[in-house]
């Protein structure tokens, strides 16, 4: 056997202090040159001979052989990453997460980008990292939140842009400075689009908008550069005036509250009042046109009449006169009392006939009377 168990300590030449040689004691640092020099004894005592053999030293070659072509042949891409090969600081291809071959250095390189990180980047405030993190202050940072509007007025935009990587070969060769780049390419985009706007839909209803507009824009721009990277969402944090104007600014705002509100009113009350007049102005109208009409009809007719009278009157004057005088004495008399007095009666009779008493109606009886 070429470790011999031997009863000082468990190793050949015993001691107690292992295979290479005693322990030091307390305060005593280990003779490193001592340890190289007793572990290479101790090898040439185990080798036959006392020294290697042939196919125990191409066994060891081989297995330094194995470790090296192990370790410099082959890299490890992570699940997150992305491998990029450079060979000779040329970029020739990629390697999917796992183990992939390569050359070794200074052959070829691999960078290992994070492809699937989400980043985050805060523009006109700084805070913590930590999003967990509700007891951390956040700075504000006005160089880069105090904005000018389209009404040139002075808004303060906080807001926070999340990325990452969408190509990694353009992402590691085309820009120097990534966050830097995509820093910078925000607040550029977010200054655009907040001069193309009024102040009043970026504090209200157009936040949404707003961040669509932002993404758009960075996304167009971040392709022209070739830049490789993709922008997932713009998040407005705070939208604001500034801190030195905010209690003018709203009386501003309540000023314009409080026009809306009268305007609203004053609108009601015309929506109420104004069909109400043209109402009136309508029956007004149909019932002059129905006057009228009736005038017409009545004059019309009247004439109709006279005529036809008259076309009679031609034909037989006699008669017609005759007819005219008795139709008109009918008319005349018709709702009078009337009163018969006879000239040529006789003696003893009274010439007196009262026609109205004989019109007049007897009393109606009470019931149950005949």
């Amino acid at each position: 056997m070429p470790w011999s168990n031997q009863s000082g300590g468990g190793w050949k030449g015993g001691g107690g202090g292992g295979p290479w040689g005693p322990r030091p004691g307390p305060g005593q640092q280990p003779d490193l040159e001592e340890i190289l020099r007793r572990s290479q004894d101790r090898l040439r005592q185990a080798m036959p001979g006392g020294r290697m053999s042939g196919p125990f030293a191409l066994l060891i070659g081989a297995v330094l052989v194995a470790a090296v072509g192990f370790f410099g042949f082959t890299v490890r891409v992570n699940p997150d990453e992305l491998g990029v090969v450079l060979r000779f600081g040329k970029y020739v291809r990629q390697l999917p997460p796992g183990l992939n071959f390569r050359w070794p250095y200074p052959i070829e390189q691999v960078e290992l980008p994070k492809v699937t990180r989400i980043n985050r980047i805060e523009i006109g405030m700084r805070g913590s990292s930590d999003i967990r993190d509700a007891s951390s202050t956040i700075r504000d940072v006005p160089e880069e939140s105090l904005m000018i509007t389209g009404d040139e007025n002075i808004v303060d935009v906080d807001f926070v842009v999340f990325w990452q990587i969408k190509n990694a070969a353009d992402f590691l060769f085309n820009i120097q400075n990534p966050e830097g780049t995509v820093k910078d390419v925000a607040e550029s985009a977010m200054r655009e689009i907040v001069g193309q706007s009024d102040i009043e839909p970026i504090l209200t209803g157009a936040r949404a908008k707003t961040e669509a507009d932002a993404q758009a824009l960075m996304q167009k721009t971040l392709d022209s550069y070739g830049a490789g990277v993709l922008v997932t969402q713009v998040q407005l944090q705070k939208v604001d005036p500034p801190a030195q104007v905010i209690d003018a600014f709203r009386d501003v705002q309540a000023a314009r509250a409080d026009q809306e509100r009268l305007q609203n009113e004053a609108q009601a009350y015309a929506n109420r009042i104004i069909p109400e007049a043209r109402g009136e102005a309508e029956r007004i109208l149909q019932a002059a046109q129905g006057y009228r009409d009736q005038v017409i009809a009545l004059a019309k007719g009247e004439a109709d009449r006279f005529i036809s009278v008259y076309d009679q009157y031609k034909k037989a004057p006699d008669v017609t006169r005759q007819r005219i005088f008795i139709e008109t004495m009918e008319k005349v008399l018709g709702d009078t009392e009337k009163v018969i007095v006879d000239d040529k009666a006789g003696h003893g009779v009274v010439p007196f006939l009262p026609l109205s008493e004989f019109t007049k109606k007897a009393p109606t009886p009470p019931e149950g009377q005949p």
